[in-house]
C-alpha cells in the first residue's frame, strides 16, 4: 500500500510540475503582432471566429489554465511572449483585447487578479 502511495505521489508531482509544450517557443511573436493580418488570424482563432493553426490551437487550449494558474506551467519564452502580446493588445488593439476579456473573463475575476501586476507593467487593463 505504501508503495502505491509513493508511486501515486510521484505521478501527481510530475503532473503538477508539468510545463506546457515548448514546441512552438521558436515562433517570432513580435513578427505576429507587427503583421495586422497574422494578428487578426490568431485573434479569430482564440475567439472562435476562424480557423486555427496548430500553434494557435495549442494556445487556445491553454488560455484558461494559464489564467487560473498565473502561467505557472509556461516556459520563460511563453511568459515573455504573453507579456508582449498583452501589452500590444492593450495599447494598440483595444477591440481585440476587450473581446478576449469578454470571452475568457466575463466576470472580471482574472482582471481583478492581475490588475496590480498590469499596473506594475504600466498597463491599464
Amino acid at each position: 500500500m505504501a508503495r502505491v502511495l509513493i508511486i501515486l505521489c510521484c505521478v501527481v508531482g510530475a503532473i503538477i510540475a508539468e510545463e506546457y509544450s515548448s514546441k512552438y517557443d521558436n515562433i517570432n511573436v513580435q513578427e505576429i503582432i507587427d503583421n495586422k493580418r497574422l494578428l487578426e488570424s490568431y485573434a479569430h482563432c482564440v475567439l472562435d471566429k476562424g480557423k486555427c493553426t496548430p500553434e494557435g490551437k495549442e494556445l487556445k487550449e491553454h488560455i484558461i489554465d494559464a489564467l487560473e494558474t498565473g502561467c505557472s506551467k509556461c516556459t520563460e519564452k511563453q511568459k515573455s511572449g504573453t507579456e508582449l502580446v498583452i501589452t500590444h493588445l492593450v495599447n494598440n488593439e483595444r477591440a481585440i483585447w476587450e473581446e478576449a476579456c469578454a470571452k475568457y473573463d466575463p466576470e472580471g475575476k482574472y482582471k481583478a487578479k492581475y490588475e496590480d501586476l498590469a499596473k506594475e507593467k504600466g498597463l491599464k487593463i
